[in-house]
């Protein structure tokens, strides 16, 4: 399909980050398309449901919405009989959930940050497909799981992720073969089948959600719902009502009922990230949810009884909270039967190279290029950089140098344009906080961070392997 012949295509983007949305909803209406936006899928849906004639024509959703996520409102798009071309938005490189989105019926994804022509592409690719979904019908459409019709009068879990397969793939290219890797998935295995709830512990962007799911996925709930729900995103208001849920009416803004986590992960697993950073008062009730193995939603009076395994992450030093007041210790024993380790990527030899072919395979798939390497320059640059930001960083800066090489067939030092690359970093390895320091020490290597990126909180944060939130939250207790 050209360009040309892509305006006034009516474009529904679903994405709660606002200035993401608009920054990109206005360079799509300047192409031509009339675009509509929702900030969660019930929205969504609300929009999906008018007339065929006033209903958009293709579906642009980030993966993570702050009620259901993406997967949720394809599956809902789905068994509607909707062919309706979809393409999900991920932050990060999620090729589990990206392939279960294919699966699902969605014609194709595309990472943040946005590249608006590669999406321009992907849109027009996806519209030139549609004719030829009206053509097959409702039969070429791919198995779908049983949704209710929509998620305000949901009774039924809406899975994050689910395993369909008894045996699902590995990745192995996104887990290594060096010895800490080894280790790790040696570990995850051994828990995996047993009730065990886990607790991952790890520097911000090491793969804990990989990690997590992987468990799942060789757990005897492989075939039920895998939730994930990200802590460090709720704030103290709305931490009950993702977890538990809420009823109609039960607060300002509860104008329908809503599943939580919980319930959503009915027979499977649930993945609380960053679960250090839930309030006290959370906590509390948390820990009362896995002693009573029931939960009664925000204002509801009905209890329900749950049936889930439990996983957690976190980057920080729970011990430490613990002796702080900040943990409850009853809570940290309920989540912490069996703990992972996730190693630093400088600390993984040679599954740099091998997570950096990965990176690049995706790259080309992405970018419609055609590189076969690195130099050996570059591999070497790559083995020595301590990539603070770990696997997170790492795609970033691969998927940057495939763009940046054009005609070039391998990568080189210059297109991997590392930070700091040929000056010695010495003072670096010592920054880190993924082995848990005094006080007095993490305080010192939170002002060495902050010293070496002249202040920058977000890049001082990267170095030492925590996120930004967890920075600002131990600076406001250091002073």
């Amino acid at each position: 399909m050209n360009k040309s012949d892509l305006a006034n295509i009516s474009l529904l983007m679903v994405e709660d980050d606002l200035t993401f949305s608009t920054m990109l909803s206005t360079w799509l209406r300047k192409k031509g398309f009339e675009v509509c936006t929702a900030s969660s899928v019930g929205a969504a849906i609300k929009l999906l449901r008018q007339p065929e004639g006033n209903a958009p024509q293709l579906v642009l959703s980030d993966l993570r919405m702050p009620d259901h996520d993406g997967l949720y409102l394809l599956r809902w798009l789905r068994t509607q009989g909707m062919n309706t071309p979809f393409i999900i938005m991920t932050s990060y490189a999620d090729v589990q959930n990206a392939v279960e989105a294919m699966k699902l019926g969605a014609n194709d994804y595309i990472s943040k940050p946005v590249q608006p022509d590669l999406l321009l592409q992907k849109i027009g690719d996806a519209l030139s497909a549609r004719t030829q979904c009206h053509t097959e019908g409702a039969a070429s459409q791919p198995p779908v799981v049983g949704l209710p019709s929509a998620p305000a009068a949901s009774s039924q879990p809406a899975p994050h992720a689910t395993g369909h397969t008894a045996t699902p793939p590995r990745h192995p290219g996104i887990e290594g073969h060096s010895s800490p890797a080894r280790e790790l998935y040696r570990l995850a295995a051994l828990v995996a089948p047993t009730p065990m709830s886990v607790l991952i512990i790890g520097a911000s962007g090491t793969g804990k959600e990989h990690v997590a799911h992987r468990i799942h996925e060789l757990s005897n709930r492989a075939n039920a719902p895998f939730v994930a729900l990200d802590c460090g995103s709720l704030t103290k208001e709305l931490a009950a009502s993702e977890l538990f849920g809420h009823k109609k009416g039960a607060f300002t803004g509860a104008t329908a009922d809503k599943v939580g986590a919980f319930e959503q992960a009915s027979g499977g697993t649930l993945f609380l990230d960053e679960i250090g950073n839930l309030s006290y008062d959370v906590q509390v009730q948390l820990l009362r949810a896995l002693q009573e193995r029931r939960i009664r939603a925000v204002g509801g009076n009905e209890e329900r009884p749950i049936d889930i395994r439990l996983v957690c992450a976190t980057n920080e030093n729970l011990p430490k909270a613990i002796a702080e007041g900040l943990f409850r210790e009853d809570l940290y024993h309920r989540i912490n039967e069996f703990t992972l380790h996730i190693p630093l990527l400088r600390e993984r030899g040679t599954d740099i190279v091998e997570f950096a072919n990965y990176f690049l395979a995706q790259a080309n798939t992405e970018l419609h290029r055609h590189i076969t390497g690195f130099t050996p320059e570059a591999e070497a640059a790559l083995m020595a950089y301590l990539w603070p930001g770990n696997l997170r960083e790492m795609r970033n800066v691969i998927v940057r140098a495939a763009l940046l090489a054009e005609q070039s067939s391998v990568i080189t030092p210059l297109l991997l344009n590392l930070p700091g690359a040929g000056a010695p970093q010495t003072a670096t390895p010592g920054v880190s906080l993924a082995i848990k320091p005094s006080p007095d020490e993490e305080l010192a290597r939170i002002n060495q961070a902050l010293q070496q990126t002249g202040g920058n909180k977000s890049r001082a944060a990267q170095l030492l392997g925590i996120d930004r939130k967890t920075l600002y939250n131990k600076l406001k207790g250091n002073r």
